[in-house]
């Protein structure tokens, strides 16, 4: 949904219109969640012991969940890019602000996961799921209403064409013209004089070659009236664009084992938890998911330190004005990341030794804190890596693309979320073939330990060939508004480098 909602921001509606209109159907569908909850002719049932929910219940309660699928799709890209749209790159001081909002945008997103999994986690078991998306309901309407009160002070963007559509005409343009030879000079290429009103002008790249066949012109079929027409001719920038866009896939690609990592943090973490010692007081135990605080409380710390104490150091010793790149930031969070999945198969192998000699009481006698390191550990990879990804994908697509690009953000996540269930399946089959399945019908005849390694090894991999793109990627090479023409760019002085 991300990428809808990031498309339709970016090519139609805009940013803010795409928040308001996307917040106002997430508002509807948690006023008919709450109501599915409270309402007693759409409850479950009227007694407190449900056989059979009522198909009105059904149909509400599924209706509300689509509906906020439906607005997380176009609210979430929409609004931190919006958020990030506010700075402008080309003074120095609002620059530097933009480097630190990701950081501060993940401090209070994490600050609403730690609320959300102890207050309102809290409050469903304790009180009623009623009452619970009520709160949620009311913090929602707060929030839209918050965010229309800013409307004034807001910067804008134009929508002027859909990106997609840029990107096809460059393909039909270069394939148009791909006998012509290609000029050894960038400067007889193609470009506008003036960088147009949402799009700032690129430098040439000498990658991809045949994409710039699109901004040749060829004197024998190019007319006046023809060199107008975007599916026979394109400019450098654009061309430059769809090269962006090509030369992300590998990070994209090489990222998605991380995303995998992280989707135990949900699943499999919460589940070891539920077979753990969770009382703090006699009369108080911890919800299973509440441990999920500790991963939020990670990340913020992380964010924290990361944005006040090391980019200041790293400014100092690398002279680079980020502190360090955005895809080593990506490289260390991929190794926290390798290292939780190692300590989460330690702890559960300590786990399974407990039930192994107390098969009556399993490892209820095992403290639910053992799985503390492994949630922090997950929360300081997200501080490095999630993060870096929101800034990378901001940062290096198309000026025109940057609520898709926090689209492709999220999408590592969803689908690594998706590929976690197959990977899950797969080895489920394989292991069950050869005697014994790693996943049981409950956690204490599985090895989850197993799966942990596992991933971590695939981790591992996966690093290593990120490391190897990382360090031939070249970062999107803005034209100074003073160049006149694509010659006067540099070439690779941005050039990704790997400690």
């Amino acid at each position: 949904m991300p990428l809808l909602g990031g498309f339709v921001a970016d090519a139609y509606l805009g940013r803010f219109c795409t928040v308001l209109v996307s917040t106002t159907v997430y508002l509807l569908g948690l006023l008919l969640l709450t109501m599915s909850s409270v309402v007693p002719s759409l409850k479950p049932c009227g007694s407190d012991i449900c056989q059979e929910p009522r198909k009105i219940h059904v149909v509400i309660f599924f209706f509300a969940i689509y509906l906020i699928s439906i607005g997380t799709g176009g609210h979430k890209p929409s609004l931190e890019s919006f958020g990030a749209d506010q700075f402008d790159d080309d003074y120095p001081k609002e620059r530097r602000k933009k480097m630190s909002f990701f950081n501060w945008w993940s401090f209070g997103l994490c600050s609403g996961v730690l609320l959300g999994v102890t207050l309102i986690v809290y409050v469903q078991d304790h009180v009623s799921w009623g009452i619970a998306d009520l709160i949620l309901t009311l913090v929602m309407a707060s929030s839209l209403v918050i965010f229309c009160v800013g409307r004034p002070f807001y910067r804008y963007r134009k929508v002027t064409e859909s990106p997609l559509t840029t990107m096809l005409q460059v393909i039909v343009a270069a394939t148009r013209k791909r006998n012509l030879p290609h000029p050894s000079n960038p400067a007889c290429l193609h470009e506008t004089q003036k960088s147009e009103a949402n799009r700032r002008r690129l430098c040439h790249t000498k990658s991809l070659k045949f994409l710039d066949k699109a901004a040749v012109f060829d004197e024998t079929q190019d007319t006046i009236v023809q060199k107008q027409n975007p599916w026979k001719l394109s400019t450098v920038t654009k061309v430059e664009e769809l090269k962006l866009l090509i030369n992300m896939t590998p990070i994209w690609l090489t990222t998605l084992p991380f995303g995998i990592c992280i989707a135990q943090a949900s699943t499999f973490f919460i589940k070891q938890g539920v077979t753990l010692n969770r009382k703090i007081t006699h009369n108080f135990e911890i919800p299973p998911a509440s441990m999920y605080g500790i991963g939020a409380i990670g990340m913020i710390v992380t964010v924290t330190i990361y944005d006040k104490i090391l980019v200041p150091l790293l400014r100092k010793a690398t002279g680079n004005e980020r502190g360090i790149s955005i895809l080593q930031r990506i490289g260390i969070g991929m190794m926290f990341s390798i290292t939780t999945m190692i300590i989460a198969a330690l702890v559960e192998r300590k786990r399974l030794r407990i039930v192994e000699k107390n098969l009556l009481e399993g490892s209820i006698s095992m403290s639910v804190f053992w799985l503390a390191p492994q949630f922090f550990l997950v929360g300081i990879g997200d501080g490095f890596a999630l993060v870096g990804l929101q800034e990378y994908f901001y940062d290096q697509v198309p000026d025109t693309m940057r609520s898709l690009g926090i689209a492709f953000y999220l999408s590592v996540v969803g689908a690594a979320n998706f590929l976690s269930s197959m990977l899950i399946t797969i080895v489920d089959h394989i292991t069950e073939k050869s005697g014994k399945s790693w996943f049981g019908k409950d956690l204490n005849s599985s090895r989850l330990d197993y799966f942990y390694l596992l991933l971590a090894t695939i981790t591992a991999v996966s690093l290593c060939i990120y490391v190897f793109v990382a360090r031939s990627y070249s970062y999107k090479n803005v034209q100074s508004r003073r160049t006149a023409d694509v010659a006067n760019c540099h070439d690779g002085d941005d050039r990704e480098v790997m400690a």
